[in-house]
């Protein structure tokens, strides 16, 4: 087997720009539901990871992962690639003949796709709301560079539609096939709790969660049980408006803090501070 080329940090582009700018975390809570509904993703999710006891783990991984492929060096790519594919290995499960449950591997490029074009599809609903440099020719840009959260993994990159109107179909195929079952919406009950994540992040979390629960596909959230509410729906509309204010006010060295943070934290994985435990990205 030959070795994986060293990866080489990527060009000043779209991606590169838009990656760290904080007001994108908004879509990250919906980003995780679009992956947990997925029938074998969610299912690796609950069979192979710490994600009811530790939910925001899979949270901080993903965005170390985001920001490290956008904006890190080589080393720090390399750290975070090798992280992934470790935790990846061991994750896959045969079909259950008991429930018609999926077969899955984290392995699976399939899979991968999905992940990323979760990514991609909730940073375009956020980013079109928040952001004032996101148009439309800046999303048909970001729309190819996304491709690369993928194939930096097992994702081929002819996976990736072309143009962003055939991801769109991509897109709404996978989504109505999305399937919510009671352990998945546990799973998701974990996630806004927050029980074992520091003091300043649970505070945020019932508001992140009426932010994700107006995002998501209505379909998506019928699924989840959560309903858009006169409140769901005044929450994430003040919201949105203050993190729309908050990018064109605040300087860059605010607005990107997470991804210094995040950065710092991919750094110590290199240097043996974390150890593979669970799919994340």
């Amino acid at each position: 087997m030959n070795p994986q080329p060293e990866p080489q940090p990527f060009p000043r582009d779209q991606l590169a720009k838009a990656a760290p700018e904080s007001a994108l975390l908004l879509g990250a809570g919906r980003a995780i539901l679009l992956q947990l509904a997925h029938p074998q993703i969610g299912r690796a999710i609950a069979e192979h990871s710490d994600f009811a006891a530790n939910p925001l783990s899979r949270l901080l991984h993903t965005l170390g992962y985001i920001y490290a492929l956008s904006n890190g060096t080589a080393e720090q790519q390399r750290t975070i690639i090798d992280y992934v594919d470790a935790a990846h290995r061991p994750v896959r499960g045969a079909r259950d003949k008991a429930t018609g449950a999926p077969a899955y591997s984290a392995l699976d490029p399939r899979l991968q796709q999905w992940v990323a074009a979760t990514l991609f599809d909730s940073a375009r609903v956020i980013g079109s709301q928040v952001l004032p440099t996101w148009d439309h020719h800046a999303s048909e840009e970001l729309y190819r560079q996304y491709a690369r959260l993928g194939d930096a993994l097992q994702m081929p990159t002819h996976f990736w539609p072309e143009t962003e109107a055939g991801f769109n179909d991509y897109f709404a195929g996978i989504t109505a096939n999305l399937h919510v079952t009671d352990q998945i919406r546990k799973l998701a009950d974990e996630l806004f709790t927050g029980s074992r994540a520091p003091w300043w992040i649970r505070v945020a979390l019932p508001l992140m969660r009426d932010v994700t629960i107006a995002q998501l596909p209505p379909r998506i959230r019928e699924q989840f049980g959560y309903e858009l509410t006169r409140r769901v729906e005044l929450r994430n509309r003040v919201t949105v408006r203050a993190a729309w204010a908050a990018s064109r006010i605040f300087p860059k060295a605010i607005r990107h803090l997470p991804m210094k943070l995040m950065l710092r934290h991919v750094d110590g994985m290199a240097s043996g501070a974390k150890s593979p435990a669970q799919p994340s990205s």
